[in-house]
């Protein structure tokens, strides 16, 4: 299997409007982690009959290393939801997901995932954090070593995604 095997992606021209309303609320809990003094990430999951579960970056105010956006929300969705409803699910994001929080999605059936600044993106903005650099390896490179397509959208121009970022990585 090759990597154009098992991940699909589309174009961000290809976003509806209902999705560029969940994006743009996945970029307002980024704004809200960051103001309760977490990392400005923030994510939300859709099913397909409209369900919405929310959840926010915990890695600072949840003093949790792995406290990320994606991975509390797949967390949460995996306790609230059953894997069929997962499996007709959209995951939208403030920022494209790292390996680790890829890896979650992926394991958890979601699969579609939308979201605006880019992990290079980030990383133009983030040199390093804590002494630590991020990983520069974007969610579909993880997605594409899976056994089954994970649909990518992203990303997607919002201005605010970017700004959320800006001043707080120093």
């Amino acid at each position: 299997m090759n990597a154009s095997d098992s991940v699909a992606s589309a174009p961000p021209d290809a976003l509806e409007p209902v999705d560029r309303a969940y994006l743009e609320r996945a970029v307002a809990l980024a704004r809200s982690a960051r103001d309760r003094g977490d990392h400005p990430f923030g994510a939300l999951l859709v099913t397909a009959d409209g369900t919405v579960i929310e959840a926010m970056n915990t890695v600072n105010t949840g003093h949790d290393p792995i406290g990320h956006a994606e991975t509390n929300l797949v967390r949460d969705s995996g306790q609230r939801l059953e894997m069929d409803e997962l499996a007709t699910s959209t995951l939208y994001t403030s920022t494209e997901p790292c390996a680790m929080c890829s890896g979650a999605i992926y394991w958890a059936g979601i699969p579609r995932v939308i979201f605006a600044l880019s992990e290079s993106g980030l990383r133009d903005l983030v040199a390093a954090q804590e002494g630590v650099p991020t990983l520069a390896l974007p969610s579909r490179e993880v997605f594409a070593h899976g056994g089954r397509d994970v649909e990518v959208v992203g990303p997607v121009a919002l201005a605010e995604a970017t700004e959320v970022h800006r001043g707080f990585w120093v």
